[in-house]
């Protein structure tokens, strides 16, 4: 399901609403690479760069698989994000 970032929440709000979408999300594999990210990664966010992240949970889980196990490029407006994300989030194996 494709959600509209909302724009007009308080960061508090924002951040446990990302958090619950990071954890349940539709493969199991983007369960865990975005609901550890999440847990300590978003407070660390810029506001411009949770409202990117918010864009970037609409996306597909098998894409942002991809993404993150470097199958294949981020787009490049989500690639530095979704470095962060793998960065600082679960250690992938590859």
């Amino acid at each position: 399901m494709r959600e509209e970032p909302r724009h007009d929440e308080p960061r508090e709000t924002r951040e446990r609403r990302l958090k619950l979408r990071s954890m349940r999300r539709g493969i199991k594999e983007m369960d865990l690479i975005l609901g550890g990210f999440a847990q300590e990664g978003l407070r660390d966010l810029s506001d411009a760069d949770l409202a990117l992240y918010d864009e970037m949970l609409s996306e597909n889980d098998h894409d942002m698989y991809a993404w993150a196990s470097g199958q294949v490029p981020a787009p490049e407006r989500f690639a530095e994000l979704m470095q962060r994300v793998v960065e600082n989030g679960p250690a992938l194996k590859r």
